[in-house]
């Protein structure tokens, strides 16, 4: 029948232009993404592997454990797992929106399309958080977030590494150099929860100087805490319960840009800290969760390396407990802090012996404690290392 009406003519128009464009290919695939390349290994002490394509593409800072103090000072230590410092919130630090994954755009970063991170162990939980591992949702079949994690692009450091509260200056990390045990340094890139918001030491010369000088970096987020934290310090910044999965999103694109602002590229390791919470408390548990599977979705997608570090009792017994229960979207590595116990990667009592393995996790075994070399003194804690690490450009 021929369409007489001009607004039923210009309606006729427009639908079978969009169907051409439907049918032609114009439009982009939510979610199609480039597979990482592999840039040389950098350094002596970290591996690589040539990149593949994963098998099935899915879709606290450490040292924060701890209070640790400027350089030559002294303070009381705390349990770990719980950051003891009592510095305001970084006021100054402003967080991008959130952005919907399955918008096709989200797959375009500035200038061109966007290389995404894809850990097959650890597939991004959806959207919609009703992950499994959710309450009454059925569990799936449970991921031991499992791999090299230099197959998709990641480079790993193994060996000793400190983390201190205020990054120390570039003259102490070259005294630290050789006399000390150390080859790797965790850092706090940002976070509103961050200890020492006010870095001297740290920006973006900083870490290409200590990088020359031979160092590997660990960067720590001190983001949202979880409403049920325990650390009274801590309590101010606890996430909103509304959207703890777009908060999470929210925040993990921001500790992207802290990252890129200091040249820490992509294939970089972020670690969430996540301080030490009441994770038996249901609904403080199920949000906690969807708030780090939104952090980890936003980091991955941006090609970063998504880590989590808490307290081996309360936060990382929490992820273990939700990956045996079917959860998705977990980290791909885990800092866990036990103190007092010999340092070790593969012996802790609440993560399953075959699960973040190999080269995904990090014991943080010491804390507080002050280490002097090359007539510089720093109070750190101490840590062993067999995860991913800050790939700087």
């Amino acid at each position: 029948m021929a369409t007489t009406n001009p607004m039923m003519r210009r309606v006729a128009l427009l639908s079978a232009g969009l169907a051409a464009a439907l049918t032609s290919g114009v439009l982009p695939a939510a979610g199609a993404e480039p597979v990482p390349t592999d840039p040389a290994p950098s350094g002596p002490t970290a591996s690589r592997r040539p990149v593949a394509p994963p098998p099935d593409p899915g879709g606290a800072p450490p040292g924060s454990g701890t209070p640790t103090a400027p350089e030559g000072t002294a303070e009381t230590p705390a349990p770990p797992g719980t950051e003891g410092t009592t510095a305001p919130p970084d006021t100054e630090e402003t967080a991008v929106p959130p952005a919907d994954p399955n918008d096709p755009r989200t797959s375009q970063d500035q200038g061109g399309p966007r290389t995404a991170l894809t850990d097959p162990a650890a597939p991004d939980a959806p959207a919609d958080p009703n992950a499994p591992g959710a309450p009454g949702v059925p569990a799936d079949q449970p991921s031991l977030v499992t791999g090299d994690p230099r197959d998709f692009g990641a480079q790993i450091f193994q060996g000793d590494a400190f983390d201190t509260c205020q990054a120390p200056s570039a003259a102490t990390m070259r005294a630290w150099k050789g006399p000390s045990p150390f080859g790797a340094v965790g850092v706090y890139i940002g976070g509103r929860a961050r200890a020492c918001p006010k870095q001297k030491h740290l920006s973006a010369g900083w870490v290409t100087e200590v990088d020359k000088q031979g160092w590997k970096l660990l960067p720590v987020y001190v983001g949202s805490q979880a409403p049920c934290v325990i650390a009274k310090n801590k309590q101010k910044f606890r996430m909103d319960i509304k959207d703890p999965y777009g908060l999470g999103r929210q925040e993990g694109q921001d500790a992207v840009r802290r990252a890129q602002q200091f040249g820490m590229v992509k294939n970089s390791a972020l670690y969430l800290d996540m301080e030490a919470y009441r994770y038996k408390e249901k609904s403080c548990a199920d949000t906690t969760l969807r708030f780090i599977q939104g952090w980890n979705s936003a980091v991955r997608a941006q090609g970063y390396v998504a880590g989590f570090y808490s307290s081996a009792d309360y936060g990382v017994a929490h992820l273990e407990k939700a990956r045996a229960a079917g959860a998705r979207g977990l980290p791909t590595a885990v800092w866990f802090a036990r103190w007092h116990v010999p340092a070790s990667v593969d012996k802790e009592r609440n993560l399953n012996p075959k699960a973040w393995q190999p080269h995904r996790r990090i014991h943080q075994h010491t804390g507080n404690v002050k280490r002097t070399y090359g007539g510089h003194t720093v109070t750190v804690d101490h840590n062993l290392v067999d995860a991913p690490v800050a790939v700087v450009g």
